[in-house]
């Protein structure tokens, strides 16, 4: 049974903040494992840097569980040093897999909570433990996060689309299967402020690089990418109908490129006729 409820709130109510960017979190980086006579156990494993975020886990959650540190060898280093969350109640570990964290592999089958949850906490989480943010080597700031799962990625393109407005098309990479999705410059400097805002829960080096994108100014003479064009039946009816490129980008009001680009993927069967 629980010994205490923090704050006053039920164990894991993702209104609060804090639960919901746990969950994120333990979905994507935890591990919640069953045996015989309904022993099992939840565990996170990360950088001992960022023990403090384990540790305030570990506040959060009324039963009984374990830190511990450890220094192995992995395909990454020849000495990694990490620190271990453990968590064995098995009345915690029903309520995270009632809300979404599946025991054993997952990493496809994690999505979204289906209760009310506070949705940009629960997102950091997950960019906390399976994204990244700072700055790209040409000093532009980017938001990323890669992930298996087709809800978790969808989820954020819908989040970011209404927050940013800027829209991306989730695919799997061809070679591993695997989504990437990255926002920059403006769009990236948008997502993370209202991601990573002050006194939220997170790791302190990721709110660091939230608070450095904050600071970005656009190099003068720098402009930013036009929005993306979306395509009615008539816009492509006007395309095709034209009798040259520069005719249909004058009546359309778009550069040349782009209408010879869409015109070239409605030709080649690449893109369909807008309804």
């Amino acid at each position: 049974m629980a010994e205490h409820e923090p704050s006053g709130h039920q164990f894991m109510d993702l209104t609060v903040p804090e639960y919901a960017y746990m969950l994120g979190f333990l979905q994507a980086d935890g591990h919640l494992s069953q045996q015989s006579r309904q022993r099992g156990r939840l565990t996170v494993e990360i950088s001992a840097r960022d023990i403090d975020l384990l540790r305030t886990f570990q506040e959060l959650t009324p039963y009984n569980s374990s830190i511990t540190e450890r220094t192995r060898s992995t395909n990454f280093a020849e000495t990694a040093h990490s620190a271990v969350w453990s968590v064995y109640s098995l009345e915690a570990r029903t309520k995270l897999n009632e809300l979404g964290l599946p025991y054993g592999r997952k990493s496809k089958a994690i999505r979204p909570p289906s209760v009310e949850f506070s949705d940009r906490d629960y997102l950091r989480g997950v960019i906390d433990a399976d994204g990244s943010l700072g700055n790209t080597s040409q000093g532009y700031p980017f938001v990323s996060l890669t992930s298996a799962s087709t809800a978790i990625v969808l989820y954020l393109c819908s989040f970011a689309e209404a927050v940013t407005g800027v829209e991306r098309t989730a695919k799997r990479n061809q070679r591993d299967g695997i989504y990437n999705i990255m926002y920059v410059t403006e769009a990236a400097q948008i997502l993370s402020r209202n991601l990573y805002y002050p006194g939220c829960l997170s790791l302190s080096r990721k709110y660091a690089a939230a608070e450095s994108i904050a600071s970005w100014v656009r190099p003068t003479g720098s402009k930013p990418r036009p929005p993306r064009i979306c395509w009615t039946g008539e816009m492509d009816r006007i395309l095709l109908d034209a009798p040259t490129i520069a005719d249909a980008a004058a009546a359309l009001g778009y550069s040349k490129s782009a209408c010879q680009v869409r015109r070239w993927k409605l030709l080649h069967g690449l893109a369909a006729l807008s309804g």
